[in-house]
């Protein structure tokens, strides 16, 4: 599991779901949540992702109905005869995608490539409340 670390900016609520922002360094993220106890705007999280739910997008231009995109470079990159492995770096904050071997391939990702780690709204979850 990724960890980040971010500040919720902005919690919108219809009935029990929620859709909440975060800041995370210049980028804004946002997450789906049926239930919240104890978080409100300026409240300091660490939210998870799993590796194998960001995807990776390389040169993208256009409209994607994901919600979260982070510009990142690698910084690592382990290919595997059916998975590869990408340490993705933006500022001072790393976490890992986990990709078909095939898919890197046929991006030809590289070492240091600038790519954007994408990922759904309801793929990040709060792991702790930072106090």
């Amino acid at each position: 599991m990724n960890n980040l670390e971010a500040t919720v900016s902005k919690i919108d609520t219809i009935d029990n779901l929620n859709i909440v922002e975060f800041k995370f360094y210049d980028v804004t993220l946002s997450m789906m949540s049926l239930d919240l106890y104890n978080i409100k705007v300026n409240t300091d999280v660490i939210l998870t992702i799993k590796a194998s739910n960001i995807a990776i997008a390389k040169e993208f231009q256009g409209q994607i109905s994901l919600a979260n995109s982070i510009a990142c470079k690698i910084i690592q990159l382990e290919i595997g005869k059916l998975l590869t492995s990408i340490k993705l770096k933006h500022k001072n904050s790393t976490f890992t995608s986990i990709i078909t071997s095939k898919s890197a391939k046929r991006m030809n990702l590289a070492l240091n490539d600038n790519v954007n780690a994408v990922f759904k709204s309801s793929e990040l979850s709060i792991k702790e409340v930072i106090v």
